[in-house]
């Protein structure tokens, strides 16, 4: 599923369940312990789609530990990006030289909770979303739009290494599956082209959203 949102070429691992054992290095496991076993289990299952990603690189497995603002730390060379959530898990990589920003997020296809709307979006985006709801009562846009935003910032951080709200980002969604999201960075934020563009797909189960930037 989720390789029909990026080009040819990047590696892609996913999962819709944990019923493979999926065994964490020392270090991980360390992360997780005291949590829910079915966080543990998620976590494990998508650290293992990112390593079959290092594999289809040429690369040794190794443990993927957070860095600087908590995102995986993948070995030089690589960019990538994982995420799970309920009835999902993915991983997805590229060799820097090709690839230099990758992001990726996955989200239950339901309405968001409560609030959390007003505070993922803007009075103009908020009416972007009027519109395609009303062509559309059917895809849960609202839920996209915040997984979209997810996408973006996983592929930002790990180039920039500034932190940016769902504010500071402009997004709008096409029908086609496609969107473009412009971000609105501190002046003193690396010189980075603020405006990324991705590729959606939602299920009755689940929406997935991918950002890619060839290197």
């Amino acid at each position: 599923m989720i390789e029909t949102l990026l080009p040819p070429g990047v590696a892609s691992s996913e999962a819709f369940d944990d019923a493979a054992p999926a065994p964490l290095f020392p270090a991980e496991a360390a992360l997780v312990a005291g949590r829910r076993a079915r966080r543990r289990h998620q976590f494990a299952t998508a650290r293992a789609c990112a390593r079959h990603c290092l594999a289809d690189l040429g690369h040794a497995p190794v443990p993927l530990l957070p860095g600087p603002g908590g995102a995986p730390a993948w070995p030089a060379g690589v960019v990538g990006s994982i995420t799970h959530c309920d009835g999902y898990r993915a991983a997805v990589a590229d060799h820097s030289g090709r690839t230099s920003a990758l992001g990726i997020d996955a989200e239950p296809a339901g309405p968001l909770p409560p609030g959390v709307l007003g505070l993922i979006t803007s009075p103009a985006e908020r009416a972007h979303l009027a519109t395609l709801t009303a062509a559309d009562p059917a895809t849960p846009w609202e839920r996209l739009f915040f997984s979209a935003k997810e996408a973006v910032y996983k592929a930002w951080y790990p180039a920039t290494g500034t932190w940016l709200g769902f504010r500071q980002a402009t997004l709008t969604l096409s029908p086609t599956g496609t969107f473009t999201c412009t971000l609105h960075p501190p002046p003193e934020a690396p010189p980075v082209n603020p405006t990324y563009e991705g590729h959606w797909l939602s299920t009755p189960a689940l929406v997935v959203t991918a950002v890619h930037r060839a290197g």
